[in-house]
């Protein structure tokens, strides 16, 4: 089984090199922008002529929240109209596509975790052009599987655990956002999912509705805050560590305030555990 990866040296495509070597019957392809740009077409087409991919895991994307605010153009062109070139190819050689979503297609204003069927109200580029890219996709090929996740970290690459991780290294004290509330996500166990959803007799048998949209995050809630106080403890690291309102830390980009992801639909359909967010954050701080 071929399974093409875009986007391989991000932290997502990182975290499937990392656990590659537990799926011995796949064939991994691992492309980076120099080989595969998603953005144009006639590249998509070339990288699928060569590797004829029976899966393409999309983790290209243009992930620089704030910067998305000044350059619009280049984010949609990403987030947009790649997504959309991959449809076109994958349904042309009849490959199954898992595309990467957002949390940030919603607008926080939720009390309780959103569903796959909720109503997307983004409120950044950044999430208005992941919507498009979600829309790009289900309009052009059915065999797609579009995972929506939230604020992911790992060992790999720049995120926020080895952010604070730096600052930590910088300062005496720190102040963290503490009215945003969501789910950390190790990169590595939405790996293992992705993995888990192509390995699946359900995919190699599907029903009309085993195609579509599923949200993966680790278990529970916190806020940034929280998530610091966590990765600080982990590492035993002393720091005067501050909560703040989010209007105390102005960004280019609205952050959703609440942006918890219902997941019982990926864990009914594909029979995934999914581990609780500290347990989580301690495998990976174990991992760097």
């Amino acid at each position: 089984m071929v399974v093409l990866v875009t986007g391989a040296n991000g932290q997502l495509g990182q975290s499937i090199k990392f656990i590659a070597n537990k799926y011995p019957t796949i064939q991994f392809i691992y492309t980076d922008f120099h080989e595969m740009d998603i953005t144009n077409i006639e590249s998509c087409t070339n990288a699928f002529l060569k590797y004829k991919p029976q899966f393409c895991i999309n983790t290209a994307a243009y992930t620089a929240v704030d910067k998305a605010e000044s350059e619009p153009e280049k984010a949609h062109l990403i987030n947009s109209i790649g997504p959309e070139n991959l449809a076109k190819v994958c349904k042309e050689y009849d490959t199954i596509l898992l595309h990467i979503s957002t949390d940030f297609i919603f607008d926080g204003t939720s009390k309780t975790p959103y569903l796959e069927s909720d109503l997307p109200n983004p409120q950044s580029v950044y999430g208005q052009t992941k919507l498009e890219g979600e829309i790009a996709i289900q309009n052009t090929w059915e065999k797609h599987f579009i995972i929506r996740t939230s604020w992911v970290y790992s060992q790999f690459g720049t995120n926020f655990m080895k952010t604070m991780l730096r600052l930590a290294s910088e300062r005496d004290s720190l102040s963290v956002v503490s009215d945003q509330i969501g789910t950390p996500t190790n990169a590595v166990d939405l790996a293992e999912a992705l993995l888990t959803i192509i390995q699946s007799p359900i995919t190699h048998h599907p029903s009309p509705t085993t195609f579509g949209i599923y949200n993966f995050s680790n278990e529970g809630q916190c806020s940034w805050y929280d998530f610091a106080a966590a990765i600080f403890h982990q590492k035993e690291i002393k720091i005067d560590l501050k909560p703040i309102p989010t209007s105390a830390y102005p960004t280019p980009a609205k952050r959703p305030a609440y942006s918890v992801l219902d997941k019982k639909k990926i864990k009914d359909t594909f029979n995934i555990e999914i581990s609780e967010w500290k347990a989580s954050l301690v495998k990976s701080i174990n991992q760097l």
